[in-house]
């Protein structure tokens, strides 16, 4: 049987040469960055090694770079780091209906602190307006949180237009760039970023190791206390295997980011025509051209995203209806909810993220096994009026059901 990972918004593997120098770090060169003998040394020399490579990926200076666990420490610290920071200025923070939970969470934290914050919508591409942002600003704004690109629809957000807006009033811009690191191309003085988010193991390196940009100027207060590490804004000694690991991986990024944006373009324009053409009774979610290029995200009526899961992961093939973090959940996604999909469509979607180590085969196969996979579906679906259950069970189809 064909095994296809098509699942790579929620984890990428780790390259081998992420791995081949995790494990120098893990056992020849042990040593902790704080010490001052020759061990301390080797491993202080290749954090701040790893911080340049980090760096070079978002057209960033070194000192620009901080370490954390993943991508929600770094989300966590952005707005709490900024709001804590700056609330003599202002108690105001602008988001959008279609972030992650790291960022819509501490945002409903930060409310309970006393801060104000404002959902923006989003158009049924899950985009959102600049001119809605601009219309949310007020004299108490102190930032603004938009993500890069959509997690589970692939759109990417206007963030040039929002971070010259930001500038502009003289508000902190953040955007969550987790799933956008290594997709596409970023310049964080090009785009007017002060703050952005990512993580290691949505970029082919390790689980538990992420970063924060935080443009120099920015003020920001660390959420947690202890020694001088990080420049005492993430104390706690380094975990030297994930940054090393996290530098490899953001150097091999940048060395193929456009080979990369190209594969994935073209497998993802094949896998949707391909959809497209053999099954109706879909709909494609998110922006059709401005979206991430490994991103597939469809909502297939009248059957459930999990029975449609289940029954790929069957003919080898893993893909996901929708976030990681919120798979155990029965609700339909947030995200879709906001685009204006009823609770049954939303249900029935499904998200193929793919990685560079796809192939156009492994797009031929899915175009081959999910249109039976469907026909079977639907054929016992009390949703499909057509089908036999529906027919055996006239009751299903009253509103009642």
């Amino acid at each position: 049987m064909e095994r296809i990972y098509f699942d790579h918004s929620a984890t990428t593997p780790v390259d081998r040469e992420v791995a081949k120098v995790m494990l120098e770090y893990m056992t020849e060169k042990f040593g902790n960055p704080s010490s001052v003998h020759s061990f301390g040394r080797e491993t202080r020399k290749a954090v701040e090694e790893a911080r340049s490579s980090v760096a070079a990926l978002l057209g960033a200076a070194a000192n620009e770079i901080f370490f954390t666990s993943g991508g929600t420490e770094s989300d966590n610290l952005a707005l709490k780091g900024i709001a804590f920071a700056n609330r003599k200025k202002g108690n105001h923070i602008i988001t959008t209906a279609v972030e992650h939970h790291a960022i819509l969470h501490a945002c409903e934290y930060l409310e309970k602190q006393g801060f104000t914050v404002t959902y923006l919508p989003v158009d049924e591409n899950a985009m959102v307006s600049v001119e809605d942002v601009k219309n949310a600003i007020t004299d108490k704004t102190i930032l603004i949180s938009v993500m890069f690109a959509n997690n589970e629809v692939g759109t990417i957000q206007p963030i040039k237009e929002i971070g010259q807006l930001a500038k502009e009033k003289k508000i902190y811009f953040h955007t969550d760039a987790v799933q956008a690191v290594g997709n596409c191309h970023i310049d964080v003085n090009e785009l007017n970023i002060d703050v952005l988010s990512l993580s290691g193991h949505k970029i082919y390196g390790p689980k538990g190791i992420g970063a924060i940009y935080i443009r120099k100027g920015v003020k920001i207060e660390s959420t947690q206390h202890g020694g001088s590490q990080e420049r005492k804004l993430r104390p706690g000694t380094e975990n030297v295997p994930g940054i090393v690991g996290l530098g490899k991986a953001a150097e091999l990024a940048k060395i193929e980011l456009d080979q990369r944006i190209s594969h994935l373009t073209n497998l993802r324009d094949k896998l949707i025509n391909g959809i497209q053409e053999k099954i109706s009774d879909i709909k494609l979610n998110g922006h059709k051209e401005i979206r991430l290029p490994g991103n597939v995200n469809i909502s297939f009526f009248y059957v459930e995203g999990e029975s449609l899961l289940l029954n790929l992961d069957l003919k080898g093939i893993a893909a996901s209806s929708g976030s990681a973090c919120t798979s155990g959940s029965l609700d339909p996604s947030h995200v879709l909810l906001a685009m204006g999909l009823t609770h049954e469509v939303a249900h029935g979607s499904l998200r193929l993220s793919l990685g560079r180590g796809n192939t156009e085969a492994d797009v031929n196969y899915c175009l081959e096994v999910l249109p039976q996979i469907l026909e079977r579906l639907r054929s016992m679906s009390p949703l499909n009026a057509n089908s036999k259950l529906a027919a055996n069970n006239p009751c299903s189809q009253c509103d009642h059901h």
